[in-house]
């Protein structure tokens, strides 16, 4: 019983994936799925970045993500930021199922995000890229990345940081996610600079994220213009980067990679390879 359901959720990839390519969601390039990103990846080197069909459990339904093909590995695209469209301003509802556009401005969705990293047979490692408003990038990477289920807030785990930026993230690590309708922050009432509110959502613009005491870093603020993006509370934000005056970033992007894990199936549309 279980393989015949195991086929049928193939069955119904295939015809996700052929319905996507008829609708121009999916390049022809992009047909093969796998667990992750990384599978991809390193099962099809020369697979291009796009949007991609994954299945991370036999017998889950497949779900379409943007992975990003590196050098060093397939990551799977969660959070892009680069305009001021779609708005950030979303209840939980929405963060959690995930909205946007994959080849563009999108969040990915909670729930995907943390039933891909509590695999206990993988580890995780988020990457976190910034572009400011000169061409200016850096970069942060956080091993032992994954999320609490829906019961904890999706609660945010991160663990050794490297990279360019600053390691924003430590005063949020093990903060629930917050949204304009759910408070998990760690704070009350919250300051940010010399405003006091209840809650981080409202200085942030209402962006959902992990606050801690609103904390050095928010992606999911209101997007601001070059020449308008410099002292607002509710931009994009990763003071150990920009500081010490609130600095809005251009574009924004959060991925993950897995560290390790099965590498044992990989389909095309047209069979194994």
């Amino acid at each position: 019983m279980r393989s015949l359901l195991w086929y049928c959720w193939l069955f119904l990839a295939f015809l996700l994936i052929n319905t996507a390519q008829a609708r121009g969601d999916v390049s022809h390039q992009a047909t093969h799925f796998g667990t992750d990103c990384t599978q991809i990846k390193t099962l099809s080197p020369q697979a291009p970045s796009g949007v991609y069909v994954i299945q991370p459990d036999r017998g889950k339904a497949p779900f379409k993500v943007y992975c990003e093909m590196r050098p060093d590995g397939g990551w799977t695209v969660f959070q892009r930021r680069s305009e001021g469209k779609p708005s950030f301003y979303k209840k939980w509802a929405a963060y959690s199922k995930g909205f946007g556009n994959l080849r563009n401005d999108h969040w990915l969705g909670l729930k995907k995000v943390s039933h891909l990293t509590k695999k206990k047979n993988k580890k995780w490692t988020l990457r976190v890229d910034l572009w400011d408003h000169k061409n200016g990038t850096a970069y942060a990477e956080y091993q032992n990345f994954h999320l609490g289920n829906e019961s904890e807030h999706f609660k945010l785990h991160v663990g050794r940081y490297s990279g360019t930026a600053g390691d924003a993230l430590r005063d949020q690590n093990n903060y629930g996610f917050s949204t304009i309708d759910r408070d998990n922050d760690g704070c009350s009432p919250c300051i940010f600079g010399d405003i006091a509110q209840r809650e981080c959502t409202f200085s942030a613009g209402g962006g959902g994220w992990w606050y801690g005491r609103c904390g050095s870093a928010s992606l999911n603020g209101n997007w601001h213009r070059a020449g308008d993006n410099i002292g607002w509370a509710s931009g994009l934000h990763w003071k150990t980067w920009k500081t010490p005056v609130p600095y809005s970033m251009r574009a924004t992007r959060m991925m993950m990679k897995s560290v390790r894990g099965p590498t044992s199936f990989v389909f095309y549309a047209g069979g194994r390879f």
